[in-house]
């Protein structure tokens, strides 16, 4: 009579779940609300439909939000600041100049590909995108084919290192969910990052380049881009300043490996010191002083001040929605709904990974935004890997990797970034669905599908 009153009260559970998840999408895809008021909202009526007591309904509600927070904001807002900075001194252009340079104009589309690689690694995808859309142009128009063979394997360069790479907020906030370790998803992340990327996005640009035939913009002029009008820094620099949080972040999971593996000493004031710095909070904060430094012949202290203000303006709903995001996923796990939802995995033997790429796929597709997908779908499956045994730390990293495979699929109506790729192009819409969307499509499975070898084989 227990099992049975159980799986009864699983099932209403999942069932309150399911229809909170369908009136959040249908608030923010029917009703237009904006994501963060639709996940206040919807979370404060979950907490009370699933009978979370009067009294406790906002300590849970702060709880979710305030530990996602946490763990995202300082990312967020630091990585930005160091994009910001980037972009205003003019280092995208420094940077695929001298791609180009090495690659011959001929591989213009494949250096600038790693130019966007580089210069996504601290900076958004619609924020790098849009930096880099007069010089994908510019080459473009001396290549005097379509903008699809330049655009593309910037713009998937730019979604792969935006969904797969911390410090970005999505890998980020579905790390902390999942307790993988930030360090060691930086690597994996990368190293999924780069061959999905060639498969997905440089190889099937050279194909939609061929088939689609997209000219310039009427809003693209024939004057040469320069996005900053002052002495730009030496390339040096500027791969110093993108790969400065990279190295120190890898130093903290190196030092922490040696140390389980026992060939370092475990207690260290030195090696303790040297995990402090590869900390990513702290990491990100010596880059962003550094770059400061690097970079003071072309700004002063006013414009510096201007400089982070104007990049932290636009943050500011992405950390609040991923907080949102956050705070749901704690109520749904203070109320059972991820308990009751992990059992019915367990009971179906659905592996976990592949669990969590299924479900992050169906929120990307209803609700459009990649960050609630992988902030709800790592709130949904943390109590499943918690159940699951055996599971290793790259394992997790491998999860996350599923979850944000998911969030990239099927970019459509609903994504921002759709609008962004296809007004910034003149795309009409059946066109930009034909390639953006088959783009984002391809990124999504591939990484999924190396997660899941990764997965397999270690």
């Amino acid at each position: 009579m227990d099992i049975a009153s159980n799986q009864t009260d699983n099932i209403v559970l999942l069932l309150t779940g399911l229809t909170m998840v369908l009136v959040l999408m249908g608030l923010i895809i029917v009703a237009r609300v904006h994501a963060l008021i639709a996940l206040i909202t919807v979370s404060l009526i979950t907490a009370l439909v699933t009978g979370i007591g009067a009294a406790d309904v906002l300590p849970v509600m702060m709880q979710g939000f305030g530990s996602t927070l946490a763990a995202v904001a300082l990312l967020v807002g630091l990585g930005g600041m160091i994009g910001k900075l980037l972009e205003s001194s003019g280092g995208a252009d420094v940077l695929a100049q001298r791609m180009i340079s090495l690659f011959g104009l001929e591989r213009a589309p494949l250096a600038l590909g790693i130019t966007s690689l580089l210069f996504g690694f601290p900076i958004f995808f619609d924020a790098g995108l849009i930096v880099m859309m007069p010089i994908l142009l510019s080459v473009a128009r001396r290549l005097q084919q379509s903008t699809l063979l330049t655009v593309l394997p910037a713009a998937g360069a730019f979604a792969v290192m935006h969904a797969f790479v911390p410090p970005h907020p999505g890998p980020v906030a579905a790390a902390d969910l999942l307790g993988a370790n930030i360090g060691l998803l930086l690597i994996v992340g990368t190293v999924i990052a780069i061959p999905t990327w060639y498969a997905g996005s440089y190889l099937y640009a050279m194909y939609a380049g061929k088939r689609f035939n997209i000219d310039l913009p009427a809003w693209f002029t024939d004057s040469e881009s320069n996005p900053n009008s002052q002495r730009q820094p030496a390339f040096a620099r500027v791969i110093a300043v993108l790969l400065l949080p990279f190295g120190l972040i890898c130093l903290d999971t190196v030092v922490n490996t040696l140390q389980v593996a026992g060939m370092i000493p475990q207690e260290s004031p030195f090696l303790s010191g040297l995990r402090l710095l590869g900390k990513t909070p702290v990491a990100l904060l010596l880059t962003l002083l550094i770059a400061f430094g690097l970079f003071r012949k072309q700004f002063n202290r006013k414009q510096y001040e201007g400089l982070c203000n104007d990049a932290l303006e636009p943050l500011s709903a992405v950390i609040l929605v991923t907080g949102a995001g956050g705070m749901f996923g704690g109520v749904l796990r203070a109320a059972g709904i991820g308990d009751a939802f992990a059992q019915l995995l367990v009971d179906n033997g659905l592996p976990v990974i592949v669990a969590a790429f299924v479900i992050s796929v169906c929120l990307r597709v209803a609700q459009g935004s990649a960050t609630v997908a992988l902030t709800t779908t790592a709130a949904l499956i943390a109590p499943v890997v918690t159940q699951v045994p055996g599971l290793s730390a790259v394992d997790l990293c491998c999860i996350v990797i599923a979850i944000a495979g998911g969030a990239t699929v099927l970019s459509h109506f609903n994504d921002s970034g759709f609008w962004l790729v296809s007004r910034l192009l003149q795309m009409d819409e059946k066109t930009t669905l034909k390639t953006w969307t088959v783009m984002e499509t391809l990124l999504g499975t591939i990484a999924f599908i190396l997660a899941l070898l990764l997965s397999a084989v270690f």
